[in-house]
């Protein structure tokens, strides 16, 4: 009986964690966005939509992958990939780094 007592007040305060965390208040707020006369003028977006965006966003402002895995809640560096797409700016300052490197 006490087992399930313990059980279920861990299983409650991380209920109580999960609800108030940034990310569940960031969905609210998109959903809420989305749903308030935006459907006029916005095509169909979902919080998944973001989530790439905002890892793509990440990484060109120079944050590193795993700090965007961690952001994302990624168990798997291969997930991450996944969400990540490489742009033009991406590539250019690769390109530009490399530049530098070997010609300085």
């Amino acid at each position: 009986m006490a087992a399930n007592a313990a059980t279920t007040s861990t299983t409650t305060a991380a209920a109580t964690r999960m609800a108030r965390s940034p990310l569940t208040a960031a969905a609210s707020s998109w959903r809420r966005a989305v749903d308030t006369g935006s459907r006029d003028t916005l095509p169909p977006v979902r919080v998944h939509d973001a989530r790439h965006t905002a890892a793509t966003l990440l990484l060109e402002q120079g944050i590193g992958i795993r700090v965007v895995q961690q952001i994302l809640g990624h168990s798997q560096l291969s997930q991450t990939e996944r969400y990540t797409h490489v742009t033009t700016a991406l590539s250019q300052d690769a390109a530009d780094r490399m530049s530098e490197a070997l010609w300085g």
